[in-house]
């Protein structure tokens, strides 16, 4: 009977001896959580902005007549290539022919009547030595001479007035180019002072395209431009079907003050238009090539986040595999990656796959990832419709 209470005690002894193991192998520490991470770099970017605008022709002009009249004949196909010089338009002539002719007849007056008063003149002057008539009369022999000459001015003048009016009674082309759709019919009445013109030619060998850019855009760009490599700024176009214009423009100005009420700046490129494929007004996109910038840091969008206040935000691992929250400054988007203008450099391991496993302080057991491919530099954002 006394070996039950002895087999109890040993057990009691092994229970407690077991349930005060406390060896490291009884509390294993969790494993780091493993992320994915991608090293940045400093890399040339090309610097592109993408605008909208309109185009408009490099030369146009709306005919007009310069005197009053009835159209008589339209010379011209409404479509058609017209050159400088060209009639476009006939008014009736005759009241101008007849005021020409009437001018031409008064000038031949004039000059008949110089020759007879200077003659006379002459004679009075040889006279008037010879005491054969007084100085008075040789005077004024003189002054008639001198009066008939200023009215032969006087009268060429009025012929040269005369003369100019009827060859503007043919309408003529101001410039080369393409002219549009006619105002007016043969028997309409046209007057020089009227607002409407009787057609608008454009010349359509080259192409303004006005863009609009902010002007806090345009000045960011400009502080920029001091870390960039460009000689000249290209452009090129995106037409309204989508379709990329073959030619290459180049951006020639840029509008000396902001329009207060959009708080916007006007660019105006230019483009060879040898085909005529581009209309004035028509609204286009256009890239234009800002320049390189030699060190850009690019980094993935998907280790770019936004807090509460809207801010940018990256998760940093640091050498030590700490988590590290950085509020950075984000650019231009290309592609999948936004160009990054303050707080991240390069050598920083931005931590882009299992963000939402870990938090700052954390330690993670980082993975280099290879980021996604760029497929292009051009900036993701449009700056307004013309």
């Amino acid at each position: 009977m006394p070996i039950r209470p002895i087999k109890l005690t040993c057990l009691f002894v092994i229970l407690g001896l077991s349930g005060c193991d406390t060896s490291p192998t009884a509390q294993q520490a969790p494993a780091p959580t493993e992320v994915g991470i991608v090293t940045l770099k400093a890399q040339p970017f090309n610097l592109v902005s993408e605008l909208t605008g309109r185009t408009t022709a490099t030369l146009t002009a709306d005919v007009r007549p310069q005197v009053g009249g009835i159209i008589q004949k339209r010379l011209f196909t409404e479509g058609d290539i017209v050159r400088a010089g060209q009639a476009l338009y006939q008014i009736d002539p005759s009241s101008y022919k007849a005021t020409y002719d009437q001018a031409a007849a008064a000038l031949k007056s004039a000059k008949a009547l110089v020759i007879s008063d200077c003659q006379k003149a002459k004679r009075y002057a040889t006279l008037v030595k010879q005491q054969g008539v007084s100085q008075q009369d040789a005077d004024d022999a003189q002054s008639a001479c001198a009066e008939d000459r200023a009215s032969v001015d006087e009268k060429a003048a009025s012929l040269e007035t005369a003369r100019i009016n009827l060859d503007w009674t043919r309408v003529t082309s101001p410039i080369d180019g393409r002219i549009g759709i006619s105002s007016v019919t043969p028997g309409a009445l046209v007057s020089a002072s009227q607002d409407t013109a009787l057609a608008t030619v454009r010349n359509l060998d080259s192409m303004y395209v006005d863009l609009t850019r902010s002007s806090a855009d345009l000045l960011s760009l400009r502080k920029r431009a001091l870390a960039t490599n460009s000689d000249t700024l290209g452009v090129t176009l995106t037409l309204e079907d989508g379709t990329i214009y073959a030619e290459k423009g180049r951006l020639e100005l840029t509008e000396v003050a902001v329009d207060e009420a959009t708080g916007s700046v006007t660019l105006r490129a230019v483009f060879p238009n040898p085909k005529h494929l581009l209309l004035p007004g028509m609204f286009i996109r256009a890239a234009v090539d800002e320049g390189v910038v030699e060190n850009a840091i690019l980094a993935p969008q998907q280790g770019i986040t936004r807090d509460a206040k809207g801010e940018a935000t990256a998760l940093v691992v640091t050498a030590e595999n700490k988590v590290e929250q950085r509020h950075v400054e984000t650019g231009e988007a290309t592609g999948t990656f936004w160009v990054i203008t303050k707080g991240l450099q390069a050598g920083d391991r931005v931590l882009v796959e299992g963000n939402d496993k870990v938090a700052a302080g954390d330690t993670v057991k980082p993975v280099e990832v290879q980021p996604a491919v760029v497929h292009d530099n051009t900036t993701q954002s449009f700056e307004g419709a013309a």
